[in-house]
């Protein structure tokens, strides 16, 4: 065990026997001799006593020395000891939200008893969903975007900076040629695209990066031009952001610490930066939003001037809108298909504001299928705009009244063999939605009402319905059951 979590729990051993004995610190000091603020660091995890001071301590609270040094907490204390040794909470980035672990520690020892019951059955539950660590530092970053409206301007100048010091944009277009000399000329990268063509037997991996005095940068040859632009962009990224500890591949295959997820989240939002300005797409948001009717051929356009990927496009509108036009109440979905089969599965989400309504459910469930996320994905046909299927749509959600305003674009998986994606953007229908985009009343845009999932989905007579509400019923009845109780129990009160 570390050292830190061994002060930790003797900490916490000595506040509890403290506390029994209804000692305050000022009366241990005086009963010890031992000065009252030392006693606060220890109890702090900050220090560990010297064997003389341990026996001094047993000695004045009564108990045997081996008992007192003891990794063993009980009574309330003792799901704090067990969270400090299983070491989960080291894995949680607590700085990134302004808090160290024994600030965590320390509100879970003084809160309440229901309190610290809440918290510890939060992380019993992770424990037997078996939450896996990855899952867990991406909640974790989903948090940190949310926190800062997924909007980084320090990030946003530097990507602007080092574009502006080495000339990258060619009539205002990253070109690989460009990216590719300047990583060999400056950064002394080797650009191989040799050693991974061919591997099928590694269907993910696109880039696999070899640190040294020569780094080096293997990279599927199979790979797009557009992907593999950004792939050196982010190189870039790390090389001008100072960035080490990192993963080793694209795709990502695992992250030892946070810090990798972190770090490959600040070169990703840096590559997408470089790849698309924020001033350049704010002028063409402005006159997409400005325009009295919905005009699909804008959208493609704006896909054609900055990149072949909707998905980073898309991304860098949840940057671009709240940063500059306040829209910070939107939700960004990634779902992926198989061609032959209406199998669906929702491999990113970001929610900004709040938990959307179009959220992923670890339920055995069924999507909606009104949303224009999944129905695009089914029904391409409907929604084909020159060289691919891209539509908007205005959902309501009946039972929440909430609205949305929601573009998506479906797209081949570049990943996976006949297997389609669609990239969704929702903005809320709030009143600075409505004052900013001008074609909103366009008749032309479809409204439908929808539901999170079938289950649970009150809509009546639906035709798209993939299985029956029965969830829905389930609650209905006991609401029933609940009122006719209700009433009986009032007819002999």
């Amino acid at each position: 065990m570390q050292e830190a979590h061994i002060r930790s729990i003797f900490g916490l051993k000595l506040r509890q026997l403290r506390e029994a004995k209804k000692f305050s610190l000022f009366g241990l000091s005086k009963k010890t001799g031992l000065s009252k603020s030392y006693l606060n660091e220890i109890e702090k995890g900050k220090k560990y006593p010297k064997t003389d001071k341990v026996l001094v301590l047993a000695k004045a609270l009564e108990v045997e020395y081996d008992e007192l040094v003891s990794l063993k907490l009980s009574g309330k204390m003792a799901p704090v000891a067990e969270m400090i040794q299983s070491g989960i909470l080291e894995e949680i980035p607590l700085n990134l939200f302004g808090m160290e672990e024994q600030q965590l520690i320390d509100i879970m020892v003084s809160a309440p008893d229901k309190v610290n019951a809440f918290i510890s059955t939060m992380f019993e539950l992770a424990r037997q969903h078996n939450v896996s660590r990855d899952k867990f530092f991406l909640a974790a970053l989903r948090s940190y975007q949310e926190l800062h409206h997924n909007y980084f301007k320090e990030l946003e100048l530097k990507a602007e900076a080092t574009a502006q010091k080495y000339q990258l944009r060619n009539e205002g277009k990253l070109e690989l040629p460009i990216l590719e000399e300047l990583l060999q000329d400056e950064f002394n990268y080797q650009i191989d695209r040799e050693t991974l063509k061919g591997r099928d037997d590694l269907p993910a991996v696109r880039s696999v990066f070899v640190p040294g005095k020569r780094p080096k940068l293997l990279i599927d040859p199979a790979t797009n031009e557009w992907q593999q632009i950004f792939l050196l962009a982010k190189e870039l990224a790390f090389v001008e952001l100072g960035i080490t500890q990192r993963p080793a591949t694209f795709t990502w295959i695992d992250f030892d610490h946070f810090e990798e997820v972190l770090n490959n989240f600040y070169a990703s939002y840096f590559a997408g930066a470089l790849v698309i300005p924020e001033q350049v797409l704010k002028a063409d948001l402005q006159h997409f939003f400005q325009q009295p009717r919905w005009d699909p051929n804008l959208l493609q356009e704006l896909l054609k001037k900055y990149t072949s990927s909707a998905e980073t496009l898309f991304q860098r509108l949840t940057n671009v809108l709240p940063g500059h036009f306040g829209l910070d109440n939107l939700f960004f979905l990634r779902f992926e298909s198989p061609t032959a089969e209406e199998e669906y599965h929702l491999s990113k989400e970001l929610h900004l504001s709040r938990q959307h309504q179009p959220h992923a459910t670890e339920r055995d469930e069924h999507y909606c299928r009104r949303w224009l996320s999944l129905d695009i994905l089914k029904n391409p046909d409907r929604y084909q705009q020159g060289e691919q299927a891209l539509g908007v749509q205005i959902s309501r959600y009946p039972r929440s009244k909430d609205e949305y305003l929601v573009f998506s674009v479906r797209q081949p998986d570049l990943f996976k063999s006949n297997y389609y994606r669609s990239l969704t953007i929702g903005l809320s229908l709030d009143k600075k939605l409505k004052r900013q985009v001008k074609f909103i009343q366009d008749s032309k845009i479809p409204v439908r009402e929808v539901s999170v999932t079938c289950e649970n989905c009150p809509i009546q007579d639906c035709q798209e319905r993939a299985v029956p509400d029965t969830k829905l019923r389930l609650e209905q009845q006991q609401a029933y059951i609940k009122a006719e109780v209700t009433k009986l129990q009032e007819s002999f009160s």
